[in-house]
């Protein structure tokens, strides 16, 4: 059975008003010269009625659509398997509906669009941009114009907002922890191609863990992966070509994930043979065999604070230029001390070699 709503005209009867002002009273139009008697006349009529205003008529007097744009720069298949989005949209969620706001998810690749058309075609008042590349000129040229958009994430050079942590000083914590434990062949799968500032940064850390140590820089250590599990196992595979490896630093739990199944292809256990420390501290991480040591990443409270950010820059409020969020190593059972000296092969290398070696 179809039921009639009703419809501003009808508040209007009721209260003996124009449209018009049940617009601006209802969309709360602080420019609006309308008296408070009159105000409360049309709240009243609208309460008895039941009557409440489309959401996107609310954003065409408001001149708003009051809607936020969450751009991931990934593709889509690999947002799929973005395990902290879920914990990053509830944050930048909670941020907005604080402000009456909805949040439109779009992932972004390399080749799949433009942010001019996210704001114009999809309505959007602002944008929060996930996981920026090093070449994003338009994300660069968007802040120099002031438009309302945030950075979850860094891009050097621009004078956009951001949200991020330190990856730098947390993917050096990482390598130190296995640099504590006596290891000095350590690996890195990075958590992205070098296109992407995180990736940059994480391997920045880890470099500068070595450096510190008096551990030169080895590039043949250094293994790119692309966001996913099957990445990092394609990567964890070819830094087993080197015998002397004893741990490495993955920097994404997805990613490291598909090197633990690498390993554990090689006839080799994680951390009796390779330790392996991740980045992210995803909800699996603590329940992966062996449970995952990790760098904690403060997803929900990233996503709280770049919506906030975003919500301040649309209605002209003050934003810091950069926020930076703290990070914690969490120790778990996939990290060890070598179990033999780094500069002797050892059955590691005899395991990989051959194709099989102890299996757990």
């Amino acid at each position: 059975m179809h039921v009639n709503r009703p419809k501003s005209k009808d508040v209007a009867a009721l209260a003996g008003v124009s449209t018009t002002t049940v617009s601006f009273v209802l969309n709360e139009r602080a420019d609006a010269n309308i008296s408070l008697e009159t105000r409360k006349r049309v709240l009243a009529a609208a309460a008895e009625l039941g009557y409440q205003p489309h959401a996107s008529a609310r954003g065409l007097a408001g001149g708003r659509s009051h809607t936020i744009g969450l751009v991931v720069r990934q593709s889509p298949e690999q947002v799929a398997e973005d395990a902290l989005l879920a914990e990053t949209l509830r944050g930048l969620s909670l941020a907005a509906r604080a402000a009456r706001y909805r949040v439109l998810v779009e992932p972004l690749g390399a080749r799949d669009g433009t942010y001019d058309e996210l704001i114009h075609s999809r309505g959007t008042d602002g944008l929060v941009v996930s996981g920026p590349r090093v070449d994003d000129r338009e994300l660069a040229a968007l802040g120099a114009s002031g438009a309302a958009v945030v950075i979850q994430g860094s891009l050097p050079g621009a004078t956009v907002p951001s949200v991020d942590v330190d990856n730098v000083a947390a993917a050096r914590v990482a390598t130190e922890h296995l640099l504590d434990l006596g290891h000095r062949v350590i690996g890195l799968v990075t958590n992205a191609p070098f296109d992407y500032t995180s990736a940059r940064e994480r391997r920045d850390g880890y470099l500068r863990a070595l450096a510190d140590a008096g551990i030169a820089a080895d590039e043949t250590l250094i293994v790119q992966a692309n966001f996913d599990a099957a990445s990092g196992r394609h990567a964890m595979a070819r830094l087993l070509e080197r015998r002397d490896l004893t741990a490495v630093f993955v920097a994404s739990d997805v990613v490291a994930f598909g090197a633990m199944a690498a390993i554990r292809e090689a006839g080799l256990r994680v951390p009796d043979d390779i330790s392996l420390v991740g980045f992210d501290d995803i909800p699996l991480a603590a329940y992966f065999d062996p449970p995952l040591t990790t760098i904690r990443l403060p997803a929900h409270d990233l996503g709280r604070a770049a919506g906030q950010a975003l919500l301040d820059h649309i209605n002209g409020r003050a934003v810091d230029s950069r926020t930076i969020l703290p990070t914690t190593l969490v120790i778990r059972s996939s990290t060890g001390k070598p179990s033999r000296p780094a500069e002797n092969p050892g059955r590691i290398g005899t395991a990989h070699a051959a194709g099989g070696g102890r299996r757990p």
